[in-house]
């Protein structure tokens, strides 16, 4: 584990310095997605997790404009790389990055049992902020380095949570709460949602995401630009903080 999230360090370092001047969504000087402060933390008395990213603008005003199709369609996301295993939250055993990942996009619903606007329609509100768990891994097919974990659908020795959205990949929709408060973008997270863990280490990072359905060379769900990382260098340094 260790080795590959040194592989990782080194990926997201590149991708961060030598990222380009504009992304497909926003500026590299965008406020809204330079993290400036991570926390995560556990609220024995309620049985939670609270996990919270600071940035220096608005948190979660920022969001992309659809090209109206998935393929091709922009994902922005704030993500809590950790330390987590892949069977933590109901994944099978995997090699990877686990991570909480709260993304914003217009031209696909992947939450199908939330209704995150309650407008009572469950396929219309992938817009609206709303939380994912990923197993990222290593990718140089694109140019953030990482990519969604995919699996073989024939693969029986794949497992994912009930609520997960059908896509063949290593990705959950749990339908956790996702609140933005100015600078603040916050999830709250059942305890029991996590396999009770309170001892791992995180990180925070802000990314352009894009999807891929036409291309076989590429993944389906790509990091393609990394915008900001709390540590600076992804070294998943923060430990979560304990309230009684």
């Amino acid at each position: 584990m260790i080795k590959f999230i040194t592989i990782i360090f080194l990926l997201f370092l590149s991708a961060t310095t030598g990222a380009c001047e504009d992304s497909p969504e926003i500026g590299s000087d965008d406020q809204n997605f330079k993290v400036k402060n991570v926390q995560v933390t556990n609220l024995k008395r309620f049985g939670i997790n609270v996990w919270e990213i600071e940035v220096e603008g608005q948190a979660g005003a920022t969001i992309p404009t659809g090209v109206g199709q998935l393929d091709g369609a922009p994902v922005m996301g704030y993500v809590f790389p950790t330390s987590l295993k892949s069977t933590d939250v109901g994944f099978s055993v995997a090699e990877g990055i686990l991570a909480l990942a709260l993304t914003s996009h217009p031209d696909f619903d992947d939450t199908p049992l939330w209704d995150e606007n309650n407008d009572t329609s469950y396929d219309n509100d992938g817009v609206i902020w709303h939380a994912h768990w990923v197993l990222l891994v290593e990718d140089e097919r694109v140019a953030g380095g990482l990519a969604v974990r995919q699996f073989d659908t024939n693969d029986a020795q794949v497992n994912l949570p009930p609520t997960n959205p059908g896509m063949p990949m290593f990705m959950d929709s749990p339908g956790f709460q996702v609140i933005t408060e100015g600078s603040f973008i916050r999830v709250v997270v059942p305890m029991y949602r996590m396999n009770n863990q309170t001892d791992f280490n995180y990180d925070a990072v802000a990314v352009y995401m894009q999807v891929n359905t036409s291309n076989s060379d590429l993944p389906m769900l790509g990091v393609y630009e990394v915008y900001s990382v709390a540590s600076g260098d992804l070294s998943l340094p923060y430990s979560v903080e304990i309230e009684p």
